[in-house]
């Protein structure tokens, strides 16, 4: 009980929530991790086995550096994830539904931090580490007839607090367009990954966007205060929250950043809150155990909440000095296990869309008169024709480091881009499960020859977009990469 409020069906409905995020955050590791970070992949494991120290990112493929336990760790936690959701310790007679769904829940989490520590730059996303901090404080949140430790629903909402606030400042202190109202002028446009409304959303009003730049201050700046207060202040502040996330999801491809706040969210409600405004008759029916009538006697579980608020306490002033300072640096962990880290995105808006099109030939010539054909990769706007797709909250890893490597001119601080391309002229089978098309599977001669060019992307107009059907227009900039051989790609490339 906290302010005669209770919380059981909040820690139920999150619980299902975070397992899910979890569940595909394990199934686009057994599907990327391999040819991504894998034995061969584009950044070997044992580029980060050899490379670092355990202590510093502990992870079990530190010891075991091969794509077989790579992929029974993703499976395993798959099937955890999915216990998980399908809220097996809640099925269990007392005593056991508390010290399972701490196992099961410690499990899952130790598995994910071995995937994010190992992963390097494609696993450096600040929603990786809100995930393990988040599935951290799910360790001891209880279930069953053990009543929720309000400290733990606390510690949550100040999850929430430092992920919306963090990025509230590092926006006022970044880029002028947040001060002068304008950067939704371009955010749709320029976003890594837009979905199917973008395009809509980008041709709105310019009062529009300063509408939603100023609404997108109010709710990062103010709103986050009051997730702390009492009820009814607490959901209100919270149903803001998720109603601004459940904004940017139907307009963009955020992997499951926005559906990961959502889920923080649920714990700035109370069980009261959520029975006027959902259907808990029938969830109840649905769901062992959500609400016990006898509450067990506290356990240990208490005792171990306590002292975890107390280490997220005293970690959390190195996060709290980063977010108050001029110097802010968003997206940013202070230790190996990511229990306390600082977040915020977006403190700068591109105002240009740059894209890299991986084209290549089995010509003799690779001039300009060569038959270049491209690669298609999920989420990247390549075909001019092609609606923007609908990908969140499943994460394409490599079409967002293809978005931060079309930035710069030349892939030069990016060498796994090297390796990409050896490994689409060997039409490697791994890498080839990371396209959209590979315009030379069925064909008889093999590609030769790969370069990259450098596009200008932007939106067709309303105007253009009746006339040609096509989604997006482009000019080009200049080669990213020149024509290279497979030979030429790997004296580039240490390790090809």
């Amino acid at each position: 009980m906290f302010h005669g409020e209770e919380f059981w069906l909040v820690r139920f409905l999150f619980q299902r929530g975070l397992a899910l995020l979890f569940l595909l955050a394990f199934l686009v590791a057994a599907n990327q991790f391999r040819p991504l970070a894998g034995e061969d992949g584009l950044l070997p494991i044992e580029w980060y086995a050899e490379g670092g120290d355990f202590a510093e990112r502990p992870s079990l493929f530190y010891f075991y550096p091969s794509d077989r336990v790579i992929g029974i760790a993703a499976w395993t936690g798959v099937a955890l994830s999915a216990l998980a959701l399908l809220g097996l310790p809640y099925w269990l007679p007392e005593p056991y539904p508390t010290p399972v769904s701490m196992a099961l829940w410690a499990s899952i989490w130790l598995l994910y931090l071995s995937f994010v520590n190992a992963g390097q730059t494609f696993y450096g996303y600040g929603w990786e580490s809100m995930l393990l901090e988040t599935g951290f404080l799910a360790i001891f949140l209880g279930a069953g007839a053990v009543e929720p430790p309000v400290v733990i629903l606390v510690l949550l909402q100040w999850v929430l607090f430092r992920n919306m606030f963090g990025a509230g400042l590092i926006k006022l202190r970044g880029d002028d367009c947040w001060r002068d109202l304008s950067c939704m002028d371009y955010h749709y446009e320029t976003q890594p990954i837009p979905n199917p409304l973008s395009w809509y959303a980008h041709h709105r009003s310019k009062r529009f966007h300063r509408f939603e730049t100023f609404g997108n201050h109010v709710v990062e700046l103010l709103i986050p205060f009051l997730y702390f207060a009492p009820q009814p202040a607490s959901s209100v502040a919270g149903a803001l929250t998720i109603g601004f996330m459940g904004w940017l999801m139907l307009t963009g491809n955020f992997a499951w950043l926005n559906a990961l706040t959502i889920v923080l969210a649920i714990a700035t409600f109370s069980d009261g809150v959520l029975e006027a405004v959902l259907p808990i008759s029938a969830l109840e029916a649905a769901m062992p155990l959500a609400r016990p009538e006898t509450v067990a006697t506290p356990t240990l579980l208490e005792g171990a909440a306590v002292l975890v608020a107390v280490v997220v306490l005293a970690m959390s002033i190195r996060p709290v000095e980063n977010m108050l300072s001029e110097s802010q640096t968003m997206n940013t962990g202070y230790d190996p296990l990511h229990l306390v880290n600082t977040y915020g995105a977006f403190g700068s808006v591109t105002r240009d869309r740059y894209e890299v099109v991986i084209e290549a030939t089995s010509d003799e010539t690779s001039g300009e008169d060569a038959t270049w054909r491209p690669y298609r990769f999920p989420g990247k706007p390549t075909a001019l024709e092609r609606r923007p797709p609908q990908v969140a909250p499943y994460h394409l890893r490599l079409d967002w480091q293809l978005w931060f490597a079309a930035m710069a001119p030349s892939p030069r601080r990016h060498p796994w881009f090297y390796r990409l391309l050896a490994k689409l002229l060997e039409e490697d089978e791994k890498t080839r499960s990371l396209l959209a098309e590979d315009p030379f599977a069925g064909r008889e001669a093999s590609p030769t020859r790969i370069r990259a060019v450098r596009y200008r992307y932007r939106y067709a107009t309303p105007e253009e977009r009746a006339e040609t059907g096509r989604w997006w227009e482009r000019e080009r900039v200049g080669i990213y990469l020149e024509a290279s051989s497979l030979e030429e790609l790997r004296r580039r490339s240490p390790g090809l």
